[in-house]
């Protein structure tokens, strides 16, 4: 059994820090003239291509997130995140909807198989909030939700697997799912002698730090696995003073906090930005893990990035930072054994 520190959380909460996290996902701003006019945004020339972009994937933001977003301006780096555009409706060579073709490695339903070692469980099609570039914008979610039957096969899958040693809990976002179902998970891989940790990607904890509740550090803190957090952070204004202290609770109850970002365009494709988000992170208890060249998903290739123009920021970064907050460089391509590093220095 690991040992681990249980962590409490006391209450120094205002404004919408006092409603839980379910309140507040339920109160995400799901429209786009409700966004725009909570950013004191003009409807032209916004409003036409946020609807346009809405109508092929619903936007989705919930209050804690938007909080930190600066009212009036249509370039901040958090609104181009989530902010539908009419570019989304473009129909660009070479940008598909399926770009790591994952929909050929799920061995039962739920369940993703692309690495040797490790299986990837999509708990739930649900997300907090909506970000346009995501790479799995267009999977089909509904076909892989999971009855109590797709359960059981789930873990006689992975039962009947022992060179997985790694389950990694995904969606969507595995913590828009009550922590009773989460627990009941972690309780029945820890069952499975051969695997050894249990991963969470997940960016709830950014955009509604309220997740981060007693119910979900009691489950993380008395599993037996080993728990690994990986977070999904791009700007350094993400991480506000909640966000530090949820972050701070997972630490206590023994989560490993790893983050991922993606090279976006207008967001942090400047040496200066990935520099702030790599100190903000560690400042903050998280370790820079991966920086994911652009997945060429449909409806999102005005965020790419080209991979010469991400090596020359992660050449610079070289050069700003210690090696240990610098990010590795990635790409990942469909039928590899694991993510590819980008070649720096060729």
């Amino acid at each position: 059994m690991i040992q681990r520190t249980p962590a409490r959380i006391e209450a120094h909460l205002s404004d919408h820090e006092h409603r839980s996290w379910q309140q507040l996902l339920s109160e995400s701003v799901t429209s786009p003239a409700e966004l725009l006019r909570r950013l004191d945004l003009p409807d032209d020339p916004w409003l036409s291509g946020a609807r346009q972009g809405h109508r092929l994937f619903p936007i989705r933001v919930p209050e804690p997130f938007l909080a930190r977003m600066e009212k009036g301006n249509p370039a901040d780096p958090l609104l181009r995140q989530v902010l539908p555009l009419a570019d989304e409706t473009a129909d660009v060579p070479g940008f598909v909807s399926d770009p790591l073709q994952e929909a050929g490695a799920i061995p039962t339903t739920g369940l993703i198989r692309k690495y040797r070692s490790r299986a990837l469980l999509m708990v739930t099609g649900q997300c907090a909030i909506n970000c346009r570039y995501c790479f799995r914008r267009h999977f089909p979610y509904d076909e892989q939700r999971l009855s109590p039957e797709d359960r059981q096969r789930v873990i006689d899958t992975l039962v009947a697997s022992p060179e997985v040693n790694e389950v990694i809990l995904s969606g969507g976002d595995p913590l828009a799912v009550n922590d009773r179902l989460l627990a009941q998970w972690a309780t029945a891989i820890s069952g499975i002698p051969h695997i050894r940790r249990l991963r969470l990607h997940t960016r709830l904890p950014v955009v509604i730090p309220q997740r981060v509740c007693d119910e979900l550090l009691k489950w993380l803190s008395t599993t037996p696995l080993q728990v690994v957090i990986v977070l999904h952070i791009n700007h350094p204004a993400e991480i506000d003073t909640p966000t530090r202290r949820a972050l701070g609770y997972l630490r206590a109850a023994g989560a490993t906090l790893l983050n991922q970002s993606v090279i976006l365009r207008g967001v942090n494709d400047q040496a200066s930005v990935l520099e702030a988000l790599s100190e903000t992170l560690f400042d903050a208890g998280v370790l820079p893990y991966y920086l994911h060249a652009f997945d060429p998903v449909a409806g999102a290739h005005h965020y790419d990035v080209t991979d010469q123009e991400a090596k020359e920021l992660v050449r610079e970064l070289l050069g700003r930072l210690p090696g240990f907050l610098v990010p590795k460089l990635v790409r990942e391509e469909p039928g590899k054994d694991g993510k590819t590093p980008i070649n720096l220095f060729p």
